[in-house]
Parts: C-alpha cells; structure tokens; sequence
C-alpha cells in the first residue's frame, strides 16, 4: 500500500471530503476524545478489510462500531436495560458497550471478528460527530496506530504510523481524554468491564447502582484486550522509582524525571498526556522506566495500557 494520504482540516468542507471518501470505500482516521480512530465503512467489508491491513491487525481481534446518535445502536444490537442506563449517563462520550449483536444489522462480519457481539461508541468529540452526521451510516475505527503500537493522539502520530497507506487525515488538534473508551460487556448475567477506559468504572457503577466485575480469561471478545499493546519499539519497566542505565524514566507526581505524566498527580491529565508522552519518549529509542500510578480511577486505565505497553513481545 503506497498512497497519498491527505490531511484535512474539520471544516464544513474537510468533514465533507472526509465522509465522501468513506463512502467510496476508504480509509479516514479522525479524532474522538479518546485517540484519533481509523475509520472505514462498517456494512463495507472489502473497506473494513483495508483497517486490518494497513494495521497490520489480527482479524480475531473485533472492531468498534462508532455511531452518530444512541438511536442508531439499536439497529445494531439487541439492546437491554442496562444499555439504556449506560448510553443516557455517558453518550456521547468515552464508553464502549458490547452488546448481543442483531441478526438484520448489515455489518460486515469482519468488524466483530466472527463473535455473535458487536461494541458500539456514540464519541463526544464534535469533529467525530459531524463526521458520524454527514457520513450517515456506522463507521468501524479502532485506534489510528500501526496494531499493537502506542496508539494516536495527535494527527502527526496518525501520519508518523500510517502515512501511504490510509486515503486521508482529518486533524482537529489534540484529543483531550487520551486514553481509549472504557469497553463494558452486557452479553452476559451482569455487566463486565472488559477493558479499563476513559471513564472510571466507579461512575459506571455509580450509574448502575451495582459493582461491576472486571474480565478474567484470555479470550479476545473486545478490542484492547491482547496482552501486548500500546508498545515502544524499547523496553519498557514499570513501577520505577529512578532510572536504570541508559534508561529514561516517565515521571507521576512531584519527583526527578525525565517527563512527567502530571506533575501535580492528576489522573486526569495523566491519562491525557499518557500515549503522547510515550511517542515523545519512544523517539529516543532508549528503554523507558515508569513510576507507579495508582491504581483507582483513570489510574485503571493508564496502569492497564502501561502494563500491555511493558509486556513481552
């Protein structure tokens, strides 16, 4: 795969080149809150094939289905209590539901892998929206990286990763969550958090009024969840108080380091810094040490990419 690929900016125009080339069957990253997505056609399955080739993504692994409206999930999915209480707390916004997937929907079967499951994502950011809007239809789009790479969340990483093999970019800046959405399972008897996001899972529970189990097992059955992901090309250590030989170490709280994910110990924009901080680091080519971060709201979600980034390969 050798083309141009365009970067359009998110006017009336850019967002209309944008959903053009979708619908002929191309490739458009975007950004949500979260990371900047890969878009494609999700009823094309010769365009959602293209997302797993030009990431070089396992087709076993299932693809989120972003929508423009939680009406539209309903055409997809069979839909529950629970995903009527989950979408009216948190769409649009930083929450996947897996959800049981319907046998009229039209979706190529490339983008749930096969599974009898479907995620579906009403994203806030309101450059996806007026995309979703214009587009008409639902759009598959994992993260805009190479598979199993930190993922983007700038236009630039898209570019760094992906340049010549995606038709266009469309850049609106920086994504402000930086962390991909939280994926919560509603498949089963009780609500699962099958990979830890951009919205804590104590506000999940605070919505659902129950607790809500985190996944066990291996099985892959939402995006996110191979052991390996997120990575440098270096090594990466966790848990570091100080660097070790030619190491350069990602800082959290009030400490010496060579960048800090929040200086002042902000969760929040720590999970914002997170993927951009470790594209800046990976440039070095040196291994990379991390200090700890706690383990309690968006501390879920930045120690579980952490933990993918650091495992072996």
């Amino acid at each position: 795969m050798d083309m141009d690929t365009k970067i359009l900016s998110a006017t009336q125009d850019g967002i209309a080149s944008a959903a053009a080339l979708l619908r002929q069957g191309s490739l458009v990253a975007f950004p949500t809150e979260t990371v900047y997505g890969l878009g494609a056609d999700a009823t094309n399955g010769q365009a959602v094939a293209g997302i797993y080739e030009a990431k070089g993504r396992p087709s076993f692994n299932p693809l989120i289905v972003h929508l423009a409206d939680a009406t539209m999930a309903r055409d997809y999915a069979e839909w529950s209590d629970a995903a009527e209480i989950l979408a009216s707390a948190f769409w649009p916004g930083p929450l996947t539901l897996v959800l049981p997937l319907r046998d009229d929907q039209g979706l190529s079967p490339l983008v749930t892998a096969g599974l009898d499951s479907v995620a579906l994502r009403v994203p806030m950011h309101p450059a996806a929206r007026r995309l979703l809007a214009e587009f008409g239809g639902p759009v598959a789009a994992p993260s805009a990286n190479p598979s199993g790479r930190i993922s983007a969340t700038t236009a630039d990483h898209v570019i760094a990763g992906l340049t010549g093999r995606i038709a266009a970019v469309l850049d609106d800046g920086p994504c402000t969550v930086g962390l991909e959405s939280t994926i919560v399972g509603l498949t089963g008897k009780g609500p699962v958090v099958l990979r830890a996001g951009g919205l804590p899972q104590e506000a999940i529970e605070a919505a659902l009024g129950q607790p809500v189990q985190n996944a066990q097992g291996s099985e892959i059955i939402a995006p996110g969840q191979l052991a390996s992901h997120y990575a440098p090309d270096a090594a990466v250590r966790l848990n570091a108080t100080s660097a070790r030989g030619n190491e350069i170490l990602l800082g959290f709280g009030p400490m010496v380091c060579d960048l800090n994910l929040s200086a002042s110990g902000d969760l929040t924009e720590a999970a914002a810094n997170l993927f951009g901080h470790l594209h800046q680091l990976n440039s070095t080519r040196r291994p990379i040490a991390v200090a700890p971060v706690p383990m309690q709201g968006l501390g879920r979600a930045i120690n579980d990419r952490l933990q993918r980034a650091a495992a072996p390969r």
